[in-house]
């Protein structure tokens, strides 16, 4: 095996709500794994990344901050390997995320994006829009209110002031779709693949899982799921990543949040090893 020094950035505590511990834990169950497949693992906190360059020419990371996120783009555009790449984390906020995957035709539910200063009662009455998501459409979501289901247009107009006040340029309105909330996990280029009804096992950040209520189990095609999941990573350009989806009742699977990343709280013992070999794989590769 190829021996090889990384760096390793942790996220910072503020980009990890209500997960802050599951976070660190696949971040450290990712590094160990690193270590046993003969790295050396320098780790890091996101605020290193400004302080000066590393050393270390390959990086893996978790970082959200933008300083850091832009960091990690200037260090790949002078030939540092990161994993998962800047680029990529910046595609996963929502309005580049929503538009990456609607003009790649990567299964999501209808959407506007709007500014939060537009009023948007003529738009969603022309696209039939009443029971809506509207999220925050210049980052993730951090805090409960970053993402809000509403009822009707005049909902969602007061819920667009209220992003404005709170200096949020630009939000993403998507249909609200009926069926079964589903959370998953993948490592790009790997067969890890895990999926799993967060209704049924109390799983949630913010407490929204409950709009759609219980899953009843309606029946899909696991195969489709990851397929569609794998489709979207690399249209997103991320190797680690999770989100969730919609599915209804015939089948249909709609991608509903695409994130680089996520804590792997279910299945981090698993899935550790995969992220680790991936990671390792693919600085070999570009640091050979």
């Amino acid at each position: 095996m190829k021996e090889l020094t990384l760096a390793g950035i942790r996220r910072g505590n503020q980009f990890s709500p209500n997960h802050v511990g599951n976070d660190a834990a696949i971040f450290a169950l990712t590094a160990e794994h690193l270590r046993k497949l003969g790295c050396k693992v320098n780790e890091h906190i996101e605020s290193d990344l400004l302080l000066g360059d590393p050393t270390e020419q390959g990086i893996f990371n978790m970082v959200r901050d933008w300083k850091s996120i832009h960091k990690l783009q200037a260090l790949e555009d002078r030939g540092y390997c990161v994993v998962n790449s800047g680029y990529g984390i910046e595609n996963c906020t929502r309005e580049k995320m929503t538009r990456l995957l609607l003009s790649n035709h990567i299964s999501h539910p209808r959407s506007l994006i709007l500014q939060t200063t537009e009023d948007p009662i003529a738009q969603m009455e022309e696209e039939g829009f009443y029971n809506c998501w509207i999220k925050r459409g210049d980052f993730h979501a951090i805090h409960r209110e970053d993402v809000t289901y509403v009822r009707n247009p005049e909902e969602a107009r007061t819920i667009l002031k209220e992003y404005a006040i709170r200096g949020i340029p630009s939000a993403v309105i998507n249909e609200h779709l009926v069926g079964d909330l589903v959370k998953f996990y993948g490592v790009a280029g790997t067969d890890f693949f895990y999926w799993f009804y967060p209704s049924n096992m109390h799983h949630s950040k913010f407490g929204l899982e409950a709009i759609n209520g219980t899953a009843k189990g309606l029946p899909f095609d696991e195969q489709t799921l990851q397929t569609l999941c794998n489709e979207a990573a690399k249209v997103l350009h991320v190797e680690v990543y999770g989100g969730d989806c919609i599915v209804d009742e015939e089948g249909t699977i709609r991608l509903i949040d695409f994130n680089d990343w996520p804590s792997f709280a279910p299945c981090r013992e698993a899935a550790a090893p995969y992220i680790a070999r991936r990671i390792y794989d693919i600085m070999s590769e570009r640091l050979s």
